[in-house]
């Protein structure tokens, strides 16, 4: 019999090509606002209710509910929204375990790169580091608390919190965004353009949840990003290339991005590097480790 896996976040990408990976090995069952199909179950995290259905006979929670960094300015409210969505869906998920009385083999989170704060610098971040002391490292040192509540309530025999780079998709996020100005023959760095942009491939990123699924020596912290590592100016010369489009337009400036975004600028505008090296020596190994080669692969121009 399969074992069953409970899956938040189920509207992203990352959800969607997850599940593919695990189905045919697990039992896939989604969390969702809205229910469409019979493996959904429905949650409403302001609310606090949840269909407890979704963990009857469960073994696994791969948890990567979360508001989008980057895609509203950080009003107060929306900067409540992005950690509730976070933190009050992970207590949510642990309060009614405790009520079910259900322990599981493994409580595996998304978590952040950002924990180490919005700067650039020449460091590079391995999970040793102390955290920033910034917006996004408070949300991310939350939502990594709020994981190991798991462990410390002794709700599952492990948790593994998978520190994310920007996810490179063709549907969505980062990559969509940052091409279609290249598309049109006018992609430009941003700022500087030195802010370094820790990146991992979709395809990777869901292979990495799947070996934190199934290797049971895995617990803690591990960053999830690609060893190649690239700046912003960079990394936009790479997408006009594979997309064999000029780019000779200016940088834009600082100012005009702090204008137009507020505090969130700082994603745009800060980044260092960090190490996947803790991940890899686990044994994890990397499809797509060089930008040129995902990208091609994004974009299908192999």
């Amino acid at each position: 019999m399969k074992e069953i896996v409970v899956i938040t976040g189920a509207s992203g990408s990352v959800a969607k090509v997850l599940a593919k990976k695990l189905e045919n090995e697990y039992s896939v069952r989604f969390l969702t606002r809205t229910k469409n199909h019979d493996n959904e179950f429905e949650w409403n995290i302001s609310n606090k209710t949840i269909d407890e259905k979704v963990f009857d006979n469960v073994s696994h929670v791969i948890h990567l509910a979360g508001a989008n960094i980057s895609e509203k300015k950080w009003t107060n409210e929306r900067k409540k929204e992005i950690i509730s969505s976070r933190v009050d869906s992970a207590k949510l998920i642990l309060e009614t375990l405790q009520k079910k009385n259900i322990q599981l083999k493994s409580f595996i989170s998304a978590s952040a790169i950002g924990i180490y704060g919005a700067i650039t610098s020449q460091k590079i971040f391995t999970e040793e580091d102390d955290k920033g002391n910034d917006f996004l490292s408070e949300v991310v040192s939350l939502w990594e608390n709020a994981a190991d509540e798991f462990s410390v309530k002794k709700i599952a025999e492990r948790v593994v919190k998978l520190r994310i780079a920007v996810v490179l998709s063709e549907k969505e996020g980062a990559l969509k965004k940052m091409s279609v100005p290249v598309k049109f023959g006018v992609g430009s760095p941003i700022g500087s353009g030195k802010q370094y942009i820790p990146w991992i491939h979709i395809e990777d990123i869901c292979s990495a949840f799947e070996f934190a699924l199934k290797n049971e020596n895995l617990h803690g912290a591990y960053n999830a990003s690609a060893s190649q590592h690239t700046d912003n100016e960079n990394f936009t010369k790479e997408i006009a290339e594979v997309l064999d489009k000029p780019m000779f337009m200016p940088n834009i400036p600082s100012f005009v991005m702090k204008m137009m975004f507020g505090e969130l600028s700082v994603v745009l505008l800060e980044g260092s590097r960090t190490s996947s090296e803790k991940l890899q020596k686990a044994g994890f190994k990397f499809k797509y480790p060089e930008l040129k080669t995902a990208l091609k692969d994004l974009f299908n121009k192999n």
